[in-house]
């Protein structure tokens, strides 16, 4: 059945439900365990889209991610558009497009077609990072220069926007060419153009997008879940700098938190365990599959490696229903985000699925 959004909904502010501090979101990695496949992850993945919609999670992000057999999130707009087949309300986004990967015109074709699949209800964020090592970087972009991808983000995003709201000035190399779908097709004889217009968000682990996304006006989501010790001083760089724009008139920030809930307290423990043993691999250059819980219990971690694990962790908030709507309750009241993003980091996708019905739960949100 057709739904029919609000055309003057910016779909930036979500709106809070139940008892939760703050609207509630998804960050999806797609996470791919050990014995199971990316067809496995995917499926959970859709499984989780219409579970967070039904429940009233405000917008499901799905990750850049390359070079990385646990994490099958390569292609964000491909994923996208499959979500958006099987949802009908939940905003859909990049969380984010590793913008220096990718040409600008590239980015502002795949976001059109999502807007013209699921119209008013899709946000591109864009990250400065390449979301890999140097080497893959490298092979991405067609250049070992990787400094100038970052160096030239700026300009880039300009570039980006241009083509999104076909704009480029009369005079300009690209004043003829078109991002289609897009706001051409309105212009063009017997054209009829959606109103929507797909909301650039920037994404950020350190101060640097904090003080552009200010700068612009636009809305700012940080990656608290792999940088918290940068979050305060980001938001408050963020807000310090912002200036109202035709998009937002006030700040607008949303953090990244890991968060998993399970039914009994050790489960959890043993869940987030192994998603920790996988980071100590991939930070040491040996990423793979999520390991099951067993093998990690059963892992001979070194000294400096429970060191890793343990800080961690920290920023991790895990356990029971209760237990982890305290800590999110504790982290929005610490930070004054606006909204909270989780992803959940589990070796199986049921254990994903049960911890965002159970965090749904926890806060009185509605009923599936």
């Amino acid at each position: 059945m057709p739904v029919t959004v609000d055309p003057t909904d910016d779909g930036i502010r979500g709106e809070r439900h139940g008892t939760a501090p703050v609207p509630l979101s998804v960050l999806d990695l797609v996470t791919v365990g050990a014995g199971r496949t990316a067809t496995d992850a995917l499926r959970t993945s859709v499984d989780i889209a219409k579970l967070a919609e039904a429940r009233g999670y405000h917008r499901y992000w799905v990750a850049e991610h390359h070079s990385m057999p646990g994490v099958a999130s390569s292609s964000p707009a491909v994923i996208l558009a499959h979500l958006a087949a099987h949802t009908g309300r939940i905003r859909l986004g990049s969380g984010g497009v590793m913008l220096p990967n990718h040409a600008p015109l590239v980015i502002a074709e795949q976001f059109g077609t999502l807007e013209a699949m699921a119209p008013g209800r899709v946000d591109l964020g864009l990250g400065r990072a390449p979301g890999t090592d140097g080497a893959t970087a490298a092979a991405l972009r067609r250049t070992d220069r990787l400094n100038e991808g970052a160096d030239d983000f700026p300009q880039q995003l300009a570039e980006l926007v241009r083509f999104l709201d076909d704009d480029f000035p009369d005079g300009h190399p690209y004043s003829r060419i078109h991002a289609v779908p897009g706001p051409v097709q309105a212009t063009s004889p017997g054209g009829v153009q959606s109103p929507h217009r797909p909301p650039v968000w920037l994404l950020g682990s350190s101060g640097f997008s904090a003080r552009l996304a200010g700068a612009l006006g636009l809305p700012f989501a940080f990656a608290h879940h792999f940088s918290a010790q940068n979050t305060i001083p980001a938001l408050d760089l963020y807000r310090e700098s912002f200036k109202p724009s035709a998009l937002l008139d006030a700040p607008y920030a949303v953090i990244g938190v890991s968060a998993l809930a399970t039914d009994d307290e050790n489960e959890a423990r043993r869940q987030v365990m192994a998603a920790a043993l996988n980071m100590v691999r991939l930070r040491t250059g040996r990423p793979g599959l999520v390991p099951t819980p067993e093998e990690a219990e059963a892992h001979p971690f070194t000294e400096m490696e429970r060191d890793f694990i343990t800080s961690w962790n920290s920023n991790v908030i895990h356990g029971t229903p209760d237990q982890v709507r305290t800590g999110l309750d504790d982290l929005a009241k610490r930070t004054g985000a606006d909204e909270l993003m989780l992803t959940a980091n589990a070796h199986s996708g049921e254990a994903r699925l049960r911890s965002y019905d159970l965090i749904a739960s926890a806060y009185g949100l509605p009923e599936a």
